[in-house]
């Protein structure tokens, strides 16, 4: 049975490709388009999938992507938080979709160029860390469950950017081989400020004490630990530390405000051992740091798997540091490492 490849046209999607047709698979290749597609990526796809002699799919997901995508990007802000739209993205669309897709065409797995690795042991599969500890992505990849993971084939996870690169250089395709690539959201050609472009009121930004220190431009213009572009002169610098979307108010403070010795976590997955120690991940650039874990709201027994839509009934995970970790930020995710292997996350709450 075929396999069906995300492609993307970049270097990762074609490295991917060449890799497995290498190994032998037969492929089927599959684009997303959005409305921010660019025609020259579809073009990329289309004759790398020509060249390579197999079939290939453009799949327009415009609704869904500003549905589930877009949305949940503006309703975020909308409610104070700073959003992870990759994570979501990963969940709803390159893998639920595609996996959707690679049914309907009679595949038997899918694959992608994303920088991870997949690996079995007693309780089951699980996400662990690529080689590449740079380009590492599985911190995007948490919410995958192991039956996804049961129909996933990463074949760049065991290379690192660079052999990726001089792969791409020896096959030939020295131009792809040295281009640079964004780091930036897929959507968010500019600032998210001017993509959102909501119609925000002037509020007031808020010091520790609860005392008014001036005025902001709206809050969904500021994140958690921002310290530039404030606007507000205090003798000292500031930084957001905490949003008010119901008053429309930004609260500043010191570097010191923002130290957080604990983090409670909401839409929870877990498949770890809820009594070890773990290494926490609050953002993707950040170092993971040695923490412990305990629920609130109901038990997890060792080894359980839960999933908490909206946590608070439904229970969540507190997160213990070993040591302060700077600037928490509602929205974003937190995930957790137990000797190399994702065994889990969640969505900070507070």
């Amino acid at each position: 049975m075929p396999i069906l490849l995300a492609m993307s046209g970049g270097i990762d999607s074609t490295a991917a490709a060449l890799l497995l047709q290498e190994q032998g698979y037969n492929l089927i290749g599959c684009t997303f388009r959005t409305r921010y597609t660019s025609e020259d990526s579809l073009r990329s796809a289309q004759d790398l999938a020509q060249s390579l002699g197999i079939a290939h799919h453009i799949i327009d997901l415009d609704e869904d992507f500003e549905r589930d995508i877009v949305g949940y990007f503006r309703s975020e802000y909308m409610a104070g938080r700073t959003p992870n739209p990759c994570v979501v993205c990963n969940r709803c669309i390159k893998f639920g979709r595609l996996l959707d897709e690679a049914h309907r065409l009679g595949c038997e797995r899918i694959a992608t160029g994303h920088y991870a690795r997949i690996v079995s042991n007693e309780r089951g599969l699980f996400l662990a860390r690529a080689k590449d500890v740079h380009k590492d992505q599985t911190y995007f990849l948490w919410q995958l469950t192991e039956e996804q993971l049961r129909q996933v084939i990463f074949p760049l996870g065991d290379l690192t950017k660079q052999e990726v690169r001089d792969y791409l250089a020896a096959k030939g395709y020295t131009e792809l081989a040295h281009k640079s690539e964004s780091q930036d959201i897929c959507f968010i050609k500019d600032d998210y400020r001017t993509f959102l472009n909501l119609p925000m009121q002037p509020g007031n930004y808020i010091n520790q004490s609860g005392q008014v220190v001036g005025q902001h431009t709206g809050y969904t213009n500021y994140t958690i630990g921002q310290r530039k572009g404030l606007g507000i002169a205090l003798g000292k610098p500031a930084f957001v530390t905490a949003i008010d979307a119901v008053h429309n108010e930004v609260r500043v403070g010191d570097y010191e405000d923002l130290l957080r010795n604990e983090v409670q976590l909401n839409h929870c997955l877990f498949r770890g051992d809820v009594s070890r120690p773990v290494m926490a991940q609050i953002r993707y650039r950040s170092n993971p740091t040695a923490a412990t874990l305990s629920t609130f709201d109901f038990g997890l027994s060792t080894f359980d798997f839960f999933l908490s839509p909206t946590g608070g009934a439904g229970g969540g995970l507190k997160v213990s540091f070993s040591s302060p970790v700077w600037a928490v930020t509602p929205g974003q995710s937190v995930v957790l490492y137990q000797d190399d292997l994702l065994v889990g996350g969640g969505i900070i709450e507070s």
